[in-house]
């Protein structure tokens, strides 16, 4: 199993790294992904990989960092290394009021450009996506630019059947976090039963959003996502062992990436 988002960067999780990753590989959980929301935590990701080598990072601007200053360099730098595989997190969120929705908008469409400057010059990498209660925007934007529908991931998808929907019909992958768990968030659950199988992957969004059995549990860990990913089997009518397999062909195949074998 892979967690295929989560923030090991992140003050609660980077100052116990080993012992978290020890934690994840005795729950079966041999890869991570990290995840970066600015140029400084895109730095310290990439340095985790090189120190660990189950886990890989992405290179982005989180649209909570709109207003910047960004260190597009360091962006650029860090997407270069063949341990970042993935850029992003980027998107839209119109959850809360700040940063300003034309911040957003305006950051957004650089780290577009910057994308697309780069597969000129040969770096094509997929992108994971944040989107919160800001589809249609979002959607409207990313159509409007040159870069394929499949090479992007709608990330921690809190969203409804209707939403899922617009998603699949775009042509992108759809990830889960613990909320798909959640007896509050029914609609979720029933999202995820839409998500073609090729086309599904799992993730914790650690530290954040620890899934049931173990919600309460702070902070989150990627240990944690074969509870995740046991639920979604379980969905999708499938034994656990067979939904592994295929959500790790998905992750290896979009990330570009080989999962470790277990020891």
């Amino acid at each position: 199993m892979i967690d295929t988002h989560c923030h090991l960067a992140f003050p609660d999780l980077h100052n116990q790294v080993e012992d978290v990753l020890e934690r994840a590989k005795s729950k079966g959980v041999r890869a991570a992904i990290t995840v970066s929301t600015s140029a400084e935590d895109a730095q310290k990701g990439l340095e985790l990989t090189h120190q660990f080598q189950q886990v890989w990072c992405t290179s982005g601007i989180h649209p909570h960092q709109a207003e910047g200053p960004h260190d597009w360099e360091t962006i650029k730098r860090v997407a270069s290394d063949p341990k970042c595989v993935a850029w992003g997190e980027l998107g839209l969120d119109w959850y809360y009021s700040k940063p300003p929705r034309e911040a957003q908008f305006k950051c957004l469409g650089s780290h577009l450009d910057l994308i697309e400057s780069s597969r000129d010059t040969g770096l094509e990498m997929p992108i994971v996506v944040h989107c919160r209660e800001s589809l249609g925007d979002l959607l409207e934007v990313l159509e409007k630019r040159d870069l394929p529908p499949d090479r992007y991931v709608f990330h921690c998808f809190t969203g409804k059947p209707d939403e899922a929907r617009s998603i699949i019909e775009f042509g992108a992958w759809i990830s889960f976090t613990g909320v798909v768990t959640f007896r509050s968030a029914p609609e979720v659950a029933e999202a995820a039963k839409l998500v073609p199988l090729d086309r599904l992957m799992v993730e914790t969004d650690s530290p954040y959003l620890s899934p049931e059995p173990v919600r309460k549990m702070r902070p989150n860990e990627p240990a944690n996502v074969v509870w995740i990913a046991r639920f979604l089997a379980d969905l999708h009518g499938l034994d656990y062992e067979k939904f592994e397999s295929v959500t790790d062909g998905n992750a290896e195949r979009f990330f570009g990436i080989t999962i470790p074998a277990p020891e």
